[in-house]
């Protein structure tokens, strides 16, 4: 049963949200990893083609999942078709929502078809570039440029990484899907004792890895004309809402879900209507969404009494500075500023540091935080990447070096993909030049 065609066209953000919920429902019925995600491609394009003409269908993902079983079966049958054409024909009969599921065996939703492929692409056997990689191609729906800006690396780089993770899952033999108890865990992985438990959380801390650069992301788009993904941020809120139900006492999983919700609580003050950039200093407070802020206040207070220390909820701390502060004269910059201490103890990356630098900035000056930019620059990371001189631009407008500052603006002015931050730092230097 089709809506009525016409004007609507298929979305976009629907699409891509329904993904990964369809590449989940293909490999845990199927396997062969990446020709389930050939065949999701397929089955994207076909919609893209056929909904604005035929209207969207009443089930959008029951329509997707059939078309790709489809052609994904097809392509199983013909690959199989000289060895076991018989044997070939039966095994392959799909077993999706419009077929009725055998005598006791249930039909598992959406979210744990998504939450399964986020523990697939996390899997020991692969290296923690590539699973990191892999999910978000898989399940955050990035392409590699995007992948490889987000985890600053080359774009050459990332996509071999990616064909490799692709390689190693398929030769591999680990079973898919979620066990909810029992002698599996909730991440898939199985058995007891100090090895089980190991890989439970190198996986969990890939998943919330990956969790967080896709809704980073959709909260700041590194390319494009819009600064915000609100889509993207939407699902990496909603399935780190679904690890926490499944991981209630998990401190970290309680601080990424508060480092999301205090973070997208400032989504709506963030541009202007014409979308340009409007910064946190200079934004309309009473615009945040208040309700999530409560909400993130509450779950980063809780882990941080229950739960052994960790980065995320050190975030959601500084987050929770952020948004409790009444207007950004009232910040407490000293508390921020020994949060990021411990931080930078815990997590000394690039991002972290200068996070650290700026609020070194606000309690100390600008002139010591400068200094501390010093070593990020010997950091190949970071060195030339567009938001360690869009500090030092500010930074230097701060210590009243306007000529140095206009600089440093129209610099990182040439180094950012986004549209939106391109103009606020022309912007920036353009006013220091009058």
């Amino acid at each position: 049963m089709l809506t009525t065609p016409g004007p609507a066209p298929a979305s976009e953000d629907l699409l891509r949200r329904l993904a990964p919920q369809v590449l989940g429902a293909l490999v845990r019925r199927y396997g062969h990893f990446d020709a389930a995600e050939d065949a999701v491609q397929e089955a994207l394009l076909a919609a893209a083609r056929q909904w604005p003409e035929e209207g969207r269908p009443a089930n959008p993902r029951g329509w997707l999942i059939r078309v790709a079983s489809r052609r994904l079966t097809d392509q199983l049958r013909s690959e199989e078709a000289r060895r076991r054409r018989e044997e070939t024909a039966a095994a392959l009969t799909p077993r999706d929502e419009f077929v009725t599921p055998p005598p006791g065996e249930g039909r598992a939703p959406a979210e744990d078809d998504t939450l399964a492929l986020l523990f697939l692409c996390c899997r020991a056997e692969l290296p923690p570039a590539g699973r990191i990689a892999l999910t978000l191609r898989a399940v955050g729906g990035l392409t590699t440029a995007e992948i490889a800006r987000a985890l600053l690396v080359p774009e050459a780089t990332m996509a071999q990484r990616i064909s490799r993770a692709k390689r190693r899952i398929k030769a591999s033999a680990t079973p898919f899907g979620i066990r909810p108890g029992g002698t599996g865990g909730t991440d898939g992985t199985h058995g007891t004792g100090p090895e089980a438990a190991e890989e439970h959380a190198a996986r969990l801390a890939d998943v919330l890895h990956v969790l967080y650069l896709i809704f980073n992301e959709g909260y700041t788009a590194t390319s494009g004309r819009d600064l915000q993904r609100a889509d993207l941020a939407a699902e990496a809120i909603r399935l780190t809402r679904a690890v926490h139900a499944r991981l209630p006492a998990d401190g970290e999983v309680a601080g990424l879900l508060a480092l999301m919700l205090l973070t997208d609580a400032r989504r709506g003050a963030r541009t202007t209507r014409d979308g340009d950039l409007i910064p946190l200093a200079e934004q309309d407070r009473t615009r945040w969404d208040r309700a999530a802020v409560t909400e993130g206040v509450a779950l980063v207070s809780e882990a941080l009494t229950h739960a052994p220390l960790g980065p995320y909820q050190l975030r959601a701390a500084i987050a929770a500075v952020h948004d409790e502060a009444a207007s950004d004269e009232d910040t407490d910059w000293a508390e921020i500023l020994a949060l990021y201490e411990v931080l930078v103890r815990l997590v000394p990356g690039p991002v972290e540091r200068l996070g650290h630098a700026v609020a070194v900035a606000m309690v100390h000056g600008p002139r010591r935080a400068l200094t501390l930019l010093e070593d990020l620059d010997a950091d190949e990371r970071l060195a030339g990447h567009h938001r360690l001189e869009a500090v030092r631009a500010h930074l230097l407008e701060m210590a009243g070096e306007r000529a140095a500052a206009r600089a440093a603006y129209a610099k990182a002015a040439g180094l950012t993909l986004s549209v939106p931050e391109r103009r606020y730092l022309l912007f920036r230097a353009a006013r220091l030049a009058e």
